[in-house]
Parts: structure tokens; sequence; C-alpha cells
């Protein structure tokens, strides 16, 4: 009986997961970023994103064995594929996505032991609309979540034998889990929530052995020295491990280079600082590019554009730029003091006496000579594409008003007292040399005292979505450091730069530490979509992944032939889920408040209480973990972000509609149980399929007039005024 339910839970899984997963045959919503980072992966074009790679070193793969060649675009949402071999990634994201059913099955099984409750479980997880389109695509989540559910179910399989301590399958299990949670984390960093639930799942099972005190601590000692191997030794190599080959593929520059440090960059082919040969010393006179020596700085930038009038003074624009790019390149010029007065003419010199000198100036001119910078002089920075020089002035900034505005200003290279820089080097004296990449300095400016500075604060479209560059008046703070990063002066030897190309382990906290500020970074953009935490359980509303034609939006017979997919998780299902969670908690104080009075009950109802207490516990507290961080979150949130908390819960309605269904003895007589139990779990599967048949429009595509068209056809799945589609 178990295998037979197995295999049509399978059948229907793979049925409703594979079902049009070429459509549409155009790019759909995020697979614009994921099927772009496949190309750069097969093309090994570094990049960077603020999730780890194992996720997206999966898609390539799939593409790759599956004939991508890594060409395509993916340019924009509703990009046409055309003749590109798309459908690998996806059924590899399909598969993947695919088995939460599955496992979602074996999972409930191992906690409970009963078939009802695994079968309940998986029809919520399979019938659930959302969950369809959420794996059908080219992204991360369907991969997230299978190794989400790996981790929940290996544990669920381990614990199951924690009679049979060091066995075979004991180990197995045990090394299950931890790869799993090395996937989870590997793919996205919430994967950290699975690892804290397995940690805290463990804590406890020690906990426990520790106090069987007819073991001995020798006991306890194996069993945390094998759970620290399995569980934190293991994810922990396999999470480096992937970085590595992170790493060791992604070998030729691209567009992610400037989210990294100047040494950083060193290694990538293609990078101006790869195999670099440049002058050390900064001399006046050299072109050079500065970065802000911080984790993810950016380039001083600036460009042909003026600050609004809102903004302060109408001058031009200086910003910090992630990318490569001309605007990013100054000139250093040594600034002089005018001179108060001209010195007394000297006698003119005879005619054969000037005619000499000029015979002797014409024959050999004289070159300037060579001036290194050097910490303590006051410079002057002009921009080589504009000819401004880089400005400040007691003027607030456009965006952090307590700092001043820093600007281009001048002409030529002329400006005024304003453009002067005071460059002084960190960890060094007055009178050193300034050299490129290594060293670090702040430009304190001469006339207001405060010290160029930059931070992530986004300026407004007009901008163009640029870091703020400020001065500001604490020359202590953070993020007034920076380093010159390229230098072209050709009367100094160049050097080579190989030397300061990062090891791994560098390599392996840089990267984090700038993964981690972009994500922290994430701001809802002006009319990007985005959802709030509270909005989720109650499935308030969905997630566009397709709109058809975004080029033409307009009435019309073509909308007959476009398909239009909208991410919405069955609403039976998710407010169900609602009441199945107060239904838990009344259950739990009930059975809290029986058990303190002492109410007498049978063995049977005991283990009964017991079983569900265990396996509904454990499924909250994944829900909870998996749900409540977000509302401490600072960077932009989507409706998909709540769907691995959805999984917890929907695993555990299955497990309280078993229970309820074993109550029913108390309800009815014993000769109608059966007759009752198998009517209301027919009723309740055939509303779980029923429900995502009336929303599968939504999952597998619409066509036809919008919402407030004449001829709308989906007028009657709008539950809910916040639903779009």
């Amino acid at each position: 009986m178990w295998w037979s339910t197995f295999g049509l839970v399978l059948c229907l899984t793979l049925a409703t997961r594979l079902h049009r997963i070429d459509s549409p045959d155009h790019v759909a919503w995020d697979e614009t970023h994921f099927g772009k980072m496949a190309s750069w992966y097969i093309n090994r074009t570094f990049f960077f994103d603020v999730h780890p790679p194992t996720g997206k070193m999966l898609i390539a793969g799939f593409g790759y064995l599956t004939g991508y060649d890594g060409t395509f675009e993916f340019e924009k949402p509703g990009q046409k594929f055309n003749e590109t071999s798309y459908l690998g990634m996806r059924l590899g994201c399909t598969l993947m996505g695919a088995s939460l059913v599955p496992m979602a099955f074996v999972t409930v099984w191992e906690l409970t032991h009963a078939l009802p409750a695994a079968s309940f479980a998986a029809a919520a997880i399979l019938f659930d609309n959302g969950f369809v389109t959420l794996n059908q695509y080219i992204l991360l989540d369907p991969i997230l979540m299978f190794f989400i559910m790996g981790a929940a179910m290996g544990q669920s399989k381990f614990y199951n034998q924690r009679n049979n301590p060091f066995s075979v399958g004991w180990w197995s299990w045990l090394a299950f889990t931890g790869a799993m949670l090395a996937g989870a984390i590997s793919v996205k960093f919430v994967g950290l929530f699975v690892v804290i639930l397995v940690g805290l799942y463990t804590i406890k099972d020690i906990w426990d052995i520790l106090g069987d005190l007819s073991l001995p601590i020798s006991h306890t000692l194996k069993h945390f020295l094998a759970r620290a191997l399995c569980l934190i030794a293991l994810p922990a190599l396999l999470y480096m491990f992937a970085y590595y080959v992170h790493f060791t593929v992604l070998t030729k520059s691209g567009p992610g280079d400037g989210h990294y440090g100047s040494a950083f960059q060193s290694q990538l082919e293609g990078n101006p600082l790869h195999n670099a040969s440049m002058p050390r010393e900064i001399c006046y006179g050299a072109t050079v590019t500065m970065k802000n020596h911080r984790t993810a700085g950016a380039y001083l930038h600036s460009h042909a554009h003026l600050y609004p009038e809102e903004a302060g003074p109408v001058q031009q624009q200086v910003t910090t730029y992630s990318h490569k790019d001309y605007n990013n390149v100054w000139i250093v010029k040594k600034w002089k003091e005018p001179e108060e007065a001209q010195p007394d003419a000297k006698p003119a010199a005879d005619g054969a006496e000037a005619s000499a000198a000029a015979e002797k100036n014409a024959s050999a001119p004289e070159e300037p000579p060579i001036q290194k910078v050097l910490s303590g002089d006051l410079i002057l920075l002009e921009h080589e594409a504009t000819g401004r020089n880089l400005h400040s002035h007691r003027h607030p900034a456009a965006v952090t008003k307590r700092h001043f505005q820093v600007s281009g200003y001048g002409e030529g290279g002329l400006g005024d007292s304003n453009d002067v820089w005071r460059i002084d080097l960190i960890d060094g004296k007055e009178g050193d040399e300034i050299n490129v990449v290594t060293d670090r300095f702040r430009l304190i400016h001469y006339m207001a005292g405060c010290a160029l500075y930059s931070h992530n604060k986004q300026l407004p479209k007009w901008g163009f979505e640029q870091q703020e560059v400020t001065c500001n008046p604490n020359v202590r703070a953070d993020w007034t450091l920076w380093n010159f990063e390229e230098n072209y002066y050709d009367k100094l030897p160049n050097v080579s730069f190989a030397i300061y190309q990062p090891s791994f382990l560098e390599k392996f906290i840089e990267a984090h530490m700038v993964q981690l500020q972009g994500n922290a970074g994430l701001k809802p953009k002006e009319g990007e979509v985005h959802s709030r935490p509270w909005q989720w359980p109650i499935d308030y509303q969905g997630q566009w992944f397709s709109i058809g034609d975004p080029d033409n939006r307009e009435p019309g017979p073509h909308k007959d032939n476009e398909i239009r997919i909208y991410m919405m998780g069955n609403p039976v299902i998710w407010w169900a889920n609602l009441g199945f969670i107060a239904l838990y908690l009344v259950i739990y104080v009930w059975n809290f408040v029986t058990q303190s009075r002492g109410v007498l009950q049978s063995a049977q109802e005991r283990v009964r209480k017991a079983n569900l207490s265990y396996a509904c516990n454990w499924l909250m507290l994944a829900w909870a973990l998996h749900y409540i961080p977000f509302y401490g979150m600072g960077r932009i949130l989507y409706y998909h972000h709540y769907f691995p908390a959805q999984l917890f819960i929907s695993m555990m309605s299955g497990v309280l509609v078993n229970y309820m269904l074993e109550s029913l003895p108390r309800a009815v007589p014993s000769h109608q149980v059966d007759r009752y139990w198998t009517a209301l779990a027919v009723v309740y599967m055939a509303i779980l399929a029923y429900s995502f048949y009336l929303f599968a429009p939504l999952t597998y595509g619409m066509s036809g007039p919008e919402r407030k068209e004449p001829g709308h056809r989906y007028g009657h799945l709008l539950w809910m005024d916040s639903w779009e589609f």
C-alpha cells in the first residue's frame, strides 16, 4: 500500500509539474537574471550576484548538458527564445522542484508513520498552484527548496535511526543531512534557517543522550563528534568547495569586477589589472582611477550631467559607480599657490646671447621633472572626460544633508580654491610616496576640512541611481578611505602586480562581505512591485511571471495568442493552513490542560497525542524559522520568499487532518467510522484537486482580454480585490 501510494504521488507530481513546461516560449520574470548568469558560467565570465553560487552553477550545468551554448542575451522578460535550447535549464529546475512532493511525503511518514498523514501533506503541496509556477522556470527557488526539504527529510530519517547508532544507515542519513544543509545555504543565504532548525534539533538530541544516566559520558562525546563531523565540518567543506569551483570557473573579466577590490580583480583575464604592468608610484600628470576602499566600494565617477536645482548648486554630478567606465578616469595635478607679485625683470640680454639661448632651447626642449605625489601634498583631480575639477563647498549634499556637496567645477582644469584637496596616507607619514593598489589614503578638502566620502545611498533617477559622493565633516568616518586602482604614466617604469593576487581564503572572505552588503542594499526601486511579510500567509497578492508581450499592452486580438502567468498560491490551501495553525494551538492548549489536570487517558491516546506534538512542534518551528525573520529584514521582499515556510505548514496541515480523522470514533458510531473516514478523506482531497484545477489558468497560462477589459475570462477567480490577474 505504501509503495502504490508513493507511486501515485510521483505520477501526479510529474504530470502537474511537466505540463506545458515549454510555455511560455519567452523569458519569464527572473529568468532574465539566472539565465544570464548561466550564460556567464558557460562563457567563464565573472559576475556579481548577492546569492552564493551553487544554484546558478547547477542551472548552468543543466543548460550545458542539454546543448545550451551560453549565447542568448536574456535581456528582458518577454524576449523570445526562438531556437535557443532553454528547456534543459527549465527541466532541471522543475525536476528539483517536483521532488518537494515525494520528499514531503517521506518526511511526514517518518514523523508520524501514518500513511494518510503523509498523503494529505503531499497533496497540500502537490495541488498548490504557486509551487507549480515557482518550480517550472529557470530560478533558484526550486533548487533552494530541494535542499531545504532534503535536509528536513534527512533529519527525520536520521532520527528514526536513533536505536541503531553508528550503523551504516545512521551515518548515511547524518551525512546526507549535512550535504543538504550545505546545498541550502550555498544557493541562498536564507538557507541558514534550515541550518538553525537542524542545529536546534541536534542540541535537543544531544541533551537527551546526555540525560540518559545509564550511558557513559564517552558515549555522549562520540555522538557529539559524529554530529560535529557531519553537520558542521562536512557542510563547511562542501560550502567552501562550491566557492572554489565558482572562482575556478569564472576566470574572465565581466560585469561584476567593479564590486570587488583591486587585488581581487587582478586575477581576472581581460581586466586592466590582470597581469598588469603599471608604475607603482603616483606622479603628477598621471591618469588614474580611484576606488572607495571598503567592501563593494565603487569608483569615483563623474559625467556631463548637472545636479538639479533642488539638490543644491547646479554643477556637474560626482558619484561612485561600480562598473569600469571611461568616466572613472582622473588626472592628478599639483596645486600651485598663486604668486602674489611678479619678480623684478632682469636686464635684457644682448642680441647674440638671446639668439644663442633661443637656439639652445629649440634644439633641446626641457621636459618637466618627474614629481611624485607625497602624503600631505595639496592636489587637484581633473576629470579627464569633461575637464572639470573635483570640487566641494559648504552646501548640503543632495541626499545626505549633513554632508557637503561634491561636484565637478571649472573648465579645462581651471577652477578655484574649492578644488584643492590634501592627500593623507593611512599607515604612513607626511612625505611618503603614494603607491597604486596597496596604499589607502584620505582626501581632505583644503577649504572646508571635510573628507571625500562614499556610501550605499543611491541618488534619484536624475543621478542614474548611482551612489552618492559627499564631503563628510567627520574626517575619521568609515568609508572615507580610497586607493588608486589604475595608474597610467609613461615616464616611470612599469612593475607587475601579479604578486597582489589574493589567496582562495581571501577571495572567499571578500566575496561574502560583498554579497552580504549587496543583499542588505537591495531596496525597492521606483514603481517596483514588492510585498510585506504579513501579506504572504493570507495570499494577499501574487506575482506576475509573464505579462505576454511587454511592448504591447493595448487591448486587441493579439492577446488571444499571448500567455500570461501569475504565480499565486492555491487560496483554499493557504487559507486552510491558517485555520490549521489556529487549530493546532487550540489542540496544544487543550492537551496541556488535560495533562496538567491529570485527566485519565488510555496508553494509545497518550501515544497518539505525543506523536502529534512531536511532529507538529517540529513543523511549526520550521515554519516560524522560515517566516518570522523576514519581519526584521530591511531589504526588499517578494511574495516568493514565503514558499519555504509554506512547505512546512502544508506538511503540518496533513498531520492535523489525519489527527482529526483519527478522532472520528469519538463523534460517530464505531461501525460507521470507516465510511465517514473514507468520505471525509475523499472530500478533502477533492476540494484540493478541484481548487487546483480552478486556478490552473494562472499556472499554465491565461490569454484573451486582461482584467477591466471587455471579455475578461477570469473574473470568477478574483476572490480578492488585491489579486491583479
